[in-house]
């Protein structure tokens, strides 16, 4: 289960929103837990550095990635996950997805549809590779509601 606010699950539409027609992705930082949830404490929106069909692929650029990381070291929490939009197509993973993804890490997806957010979804991926599973997303107050 990855825990975030409603504030967090709306700055991830939004950015998804705001750079529509184009994918959009950042990083989820928080902390893990003995229980395997996922705490997002910040979600760090990133600029889309793709060269390619930004429509279709999203490319974060390794510096801005370490920024994630720093930042994460500095509150001392680390990234838990990735976040990315699926403009004019569902919120599940592509094959493409699965070929770069990390087996710890919470991958929330945001569709948007005609410029419009409809729909989140957090999936993980299973230890050997073989496929994603969907996550359950609970909504909290707040951050401190841990």
């Amino acid at each position: 289960m990855i825990r975030l606010t409603k504030e967090q699950i709306r700055s991830i539409e939004s950015h998804a929103e705001s750079t529509y027609p184009n994918e959009c992705g950042g990083m989820l930082i928080g902390s893990f837990s003995n229980d395997d949830v996922r705490f997002v404490s910040e979600v760090f929106p990133l600029q889309n550095a793709s060269e390619e069909d930004q429509k279709n692929r999203v490319l974060l650029a390794p510096l801005d990635v370490l920024r994630a990381e720093k930042r994460a070291r500095e509150n001392k929490v680390d990234v838990i996950g990735y976040y990315h939009s699926h403009p004019e197509d569902e919120a599940v993973p592509s094959q493409y997805d699965l070929d770069h993804a990390l087996p710890v890490w919470s991958y929330v997806i945001v569709s948007v549809r005609g410029g419009k957010s409809v729909d989140v979804r957090s999936w993980r991926m299973e230890d050997d590779r073989s496929r994603f599973n969907k996550e359950d997303i609970t909504e909290i107050i707040s951050a401190q509601d841990k």
